[in-house]
């Protein structure tokens, strides 16, 4: 095993295709030790699988790299056993109790000491009053609890989370991201999928992929300043009408609703200027300078990334080329 200073992952060109579908095209990337790094972009951008070919589950069409000090081509084994992989969708054993469903996965694994790392484990997570119940009848928080302690039995090294605080309620979610930062502290690198921005702003670092493109990758800040975006805030008594409107002028590049408002942003900020200055002056429409967010850098990166799966058919109709 080489090690590769300080960086848990270390991937060049990564490219996967199925068929004659690229889902993932030339990504590369470098993931610190230590840190919670965000994968975000629309569904079927290319995230899940860019998490299987660096945990070893997914053989690379093309491309090179490390995880942990491995080779992903070579030593896809190896890293399985450092890595923890938690999916979307519960996977345990709904008919098992709590302690059942870890005591199987520690079997797999084939932990010495097991009874002891089970109860250890058990309290960690706070699953110790609820050791005896059935998975199934678990709420979604809980089974989400469930299923990252049995993903840090074995202790690995690397936490995959694949969208894991989907149809959980707001307080599970908190919850679970102090428990992922607490992780991090200890030393543990995690990678995570998610769509929800407030968890994206939680990430030390973040990449966002389009139809299998890697845009842009960075911690929170500098991506928003990388952006170039200029944001304003405007209301108006007719908010919707007004929003077509400013899609149509020059220097506007995004156009969305926020509560009672306007969140209008553009690249070309004098022209940005000038076409909300155009529309002030007709009355009843106020601009105040915004402060441009993660989610508006993302749509409007989304906005500009042609879709790889579009069909040219329907891509002709939508352009107008069926009349």
């Amino acid at each position: 095993m080489k090690e590769d200073g300080d960086a848990a992952i270390e991937v060049r060109g990564l490219t996967k295709r199925f068929g004659d579908k690229t889902v993932v095209d030339d990504v590369s990337l470098r993931v610190p030790r230590g840190s919670v790094f965000g994968f975000l972009g629309p569904n079927g951008s290319g995230k899940t699988t860019c998490l299987r070919m660096i945990c070893g589950l997914l053989e690379p069409t093309a491309g090179d790299g490390t995880c942990l000090g491995f080779d992903i081509l070579s030593q896809r084994r190896e890293i399985k056993r450092e890595v923890g992989y938690m999916t979307q969708k519960f996977s345990l054993y709904e008919d098992l109790t709590v302690a059942e469903n870890l005591a199987f996965v520690a079997r797999v694994y084939e932990m010495p000491d097991a009874r002891h790392l089970l109860q250890q484990t058990l309290e960690r997570f706070d699953l110790a009053g609820r050791q005896r119940q059935l998975a199934g009848s678990l709420s979604g928080g809980w089974k989400q609890r469930l299923s990252l302690a049995a993903c840090m039995l074995h202790q690995p090294r690397l936490l995959l989370l694949d969208e894991p605080t989907a149809g959980v309620d707001p307080k599970a979610r908190r919850d679970f991201w102090e428990e992922i930062h607490q992780l991090a502290a200890e030393g543990l690198t995690v990678l995570v999928t998610t769509h929800y921005m407030d968890e994206a702003e939680r990430c030390t670092h973040l990449a966002y992929l389009a139809y299998g493109k890697l845009l842009v990758q960075g911690d929170p800040t500098s991506l928003v300043q990388q952006s170039g975006l200029t944001t304003f805030n405007v209301t108006a008594r007719e908010s919707a009408d007004l929003a077509v409107r400013l899609r149509a002028l020059p220097g506007v590049d995004l156009v969305a609703a926020f509560g009672k408002g306007l969140h209008v942003c553009g690249r070309d900020a004098v022209a940005l200027r000038a076409a909300l200055d155009a529309v002030a002056h007709e009355g009843e429409v106020e601009v105040r300078p915004g402060r441009t967010s993660l989610e508006d850098v993302f749509i409007y990166l989304m906005g500009q990334t042609p879709d790889n799966f579009a069909n040219p058919s329907s891509a002709s109709i939508e352009k107008g080329g069926a009349s």
